[in-house]
């Protein structure tokens, strides 16, 4: 038994609450990992988990077991970071989430720069507009844009993306550009939710430091990023698109820029990571580089 690729396996199992989950994200058959575990608590002489057909927990020693092994498991990840001076010598996987149109517009055509100076580095990247668990789905690091809630992770500002007032071409040769908010009675909003069924709060917008909201018309609701800015470029009405995804279809004559005096408060952009005492020197390289790359899309103020 290599007793650090076993106490990989059984973090994975406790964060996950699943073998099957657990040996899915390691790449590793479910019986290897299973086994594993088995031989961990034989050499303990100790049960780290409860095992039941429904679901899988810690014991008591299992929970301390768990914490340490996390220590641990990021002291080999920094101590073998402490020799790799070349760039091609650092690897390992990474696995991150971040919004669709980041990464789709941003992130992946920038990639390959990160890549040529690391090539051993696996990179997976998790897009979606909805809040992933980063503990329980494994991830090492995530991108968010937005307000956050108070967690035990560790958030890194890395500014705020103003919101602009979209439309399509199409959409303004059949409506007219709107001049005033009392316009917006006579014109369309494209809704987005998070979940589909419950209501969209309208058309936001700021006055004197405080944010407000408009009822407004609109034939289509979506609940992601993509689909958001598809719907502004079809012509379905007014779309408030971050500026880091709006700014390409704006220089190509795609989009245009409405109602400038009355944009929606800025949101924040945080990269979030696990608290651990710890981060690998991938995951390290990989948060400055995306820091760097979001200096270009972001006001740091």
């Amino acid at each position: 038994m290599n007793r650090l690729d076993a106490m990989q396996s059984f973090v994975r199992v406790a964060e996950l609450a699943s073998f099957t989950k657990a040996a899915d994200s390691l790449g590793l058959p479910k019986a290897s990992v299973s086994t594993s575990i088995q031989q961990l608590e034989s050499l303990l002489n100790t049960r780290l988990l409860h095992r039941t057909t429904r679901k899988v927990q810690l014991t008591q020693d299992g929970q301390v077991y768990y914490e340490r092994c996390k220590d641990l498991l990021a002291d080999m990840d920094e101590l073998e970071g402490l020799f790799q001076q070349g760039a091609s010598n650092l690897s390992g996987r990474l696995r991150v989430d971040m919004p669709s149109g980041m990464a789709k517009m941003r992130v992946i055509p920038r990639l390959p720069e990160l890549l040529a100076q690391h090539p051993q580095l696996q990179v997976e990247i998790s897009s979606t507009d909805r809040r992933v668990d980063v503990i329980r789905e494994g991830f090492d690091c995530v991108v968010r844009v937005g307000k956050l809630s108070d967690s035990s992770l560790i958030a890194r500002p890395l500014g705020k993306v103003e919101l602009l007032n979209c439309v399509s071409p199409n959409y303004i040769a059949q409506f007219g550009t709107p001049q005033t908010l009392d316009d917006l009675a006579n014109h369309q909003l494209v809704h987005y939710v998070t979940t589909l069924g419950s209501k969209s709060p309208g058309f936001e917008y700021t006055e004197q430091g405080d944010v407000k909201f408009i009822a407004m018309a609109g034939n289509i609701t979506v609940n992601n990023s993509d689909a958001y800015s598809a719907a502004c470029l079809a012509g379905f009405g007014i779309a408030q698109i971050p500026r880091i995804g709006a700014q390409d279809y704006l220089a190509q004559g795609k989009l245009v820029e409405v109602l400038k005096n009355y944009r929606a408060e800025a949101m924040p952009v945080s990269l979030i990571y696990p608290n651990r005492r710890n981060l690998s020197r991938r995951v390290q390289v990989f948060m400055d580089w995306i820091t760097t790359l979001m200096n270009d899309y972001v006001d740091s103020k």
